[in-house]
């Protein structure tokens, strides 16, 4: 004889065992897992390429993959408000961007309207234009800039924000010029965001980064450096052939995770610039969801 729960899930099969007893966990979000909690997003320059031929396909493909969060770089000849609506009908919500520093420079308030028009918490600028080495002036020239458009951000509930790109790591008195950098903006009105890649790329050491400047880092970009590349560059620049999926390269992914943890960095994303990044993207997304610390 069936016993009364052999009963019941033939009857009304194993939903509704679910809703009625609670005892199924609920799954973890995409790219998230035993150790690595997320929130975990893609930044959407890694589909530049599709991006450019077809934005209403590359963003079904951005679902395909799980993700719900996304950085922008971009909307591809959209209009702000209609490509926030494009994202959300697939789930997908903007959380930060990335715009040109001379939009900074020269239209701070422009850059505010259009982040408040994308649901941005955060906006971002991911590089300074200069000629040569990175120097001490055009590093406070920006900082100038960061500062004052950081305040207009910040007037309209958006924070302001800096990607490293690894050329500032130019020595500046005890230190560098990212520590120039990172001391002399307002952190009320100036955040960071860690690509790995390219703290590593110059031969620097993420988690000590983490461990310095604590709170200042909020963002980050997860990326991987394909084993054999040489690091100790200034140049902010390499072959987009070396990104590779996440823990298929030589950077010490669970140690700077476990750092940002413990840090405090509110949002993740992947950033995958190699040619093969709609292949390598969903194996990240694996490896985050299996690391282990």
């Amino acid at each position: 004889m069936k016993s009364h729960l052999q009963l019941l899930l033939s009857c009304v099969g194993l939903s509704a065992i679910v809703f009625l007893t609670g005892s199924v966990a609920e799954a973890a979000p995409t790219g998230t897992g035993p150790s690595f909690k997320g929130p975990i997003g893609l930044q959407l320059y890694s589909l530049r390429d599709q991006f450019k031929k077809d934005v209403p396909g590359t963003l079904d493909q951005v679902h395909t993959f799980g993700i719900q969060y996304a950085e922008l770089a971009g909307t591809y000849n959209v209009a702000p408000e209609q490509f926030k609506a494009q994202l959300e009908q697939r789930g997908i919500k903007a959380i930060s961007a990335h715009f040109p520093f001379e939009r900074y420079r020269d239209d701070a308030e422009g850059v505010a309207r259009e982040a408040k028009a994308l649901g941005l918490k955060y906006a971002g600028c991911a590089w300074i234009p200069h000629s040569g080495a990175f120097d001490e002036k055009t590093c406070r020239e920006a900082i100038a800039v960061f500062n004052r458009a950081g305040e207009v951000l910040a007037k309209q509930g958006v924070k302001f924000f800096y990607h490293v790109h690894g050329y500032e790591f130019q020595p500046h008195g005890d230190g560098t010029l990212l520590d120039l950098l990172i001391t002399e903006t307002n952190p009320k009105f100036a955040n960071y965001e860690m690509d790995i890649f390219w703290i590593v790329f110059p031969g620097q050491d993420p988690v000590k980064l983490l461990q310095k400047y604590g709170k200042r880092w909020e963002l980050m970009h997860l990326k991987d450096m394909k084993k054999g590349t040489a690091t100790g560059s200034l140049s902010g620049g390499t072959d987009v052939k070396n990104d590779v999926a996440l823990g298929s390269g030589q950077i010490d992914i669970p140690a700077i995770l476990r750092a940002a943890k413990k840090t405090g960095v509110k949002y993740y994303f992947i950033e995958d610039e190699s040619p093969t990044s709609e292949q390598q993207i969903p194996q990240s997304l694996k490896f985050l969801e299996q690391v282990k610390w």
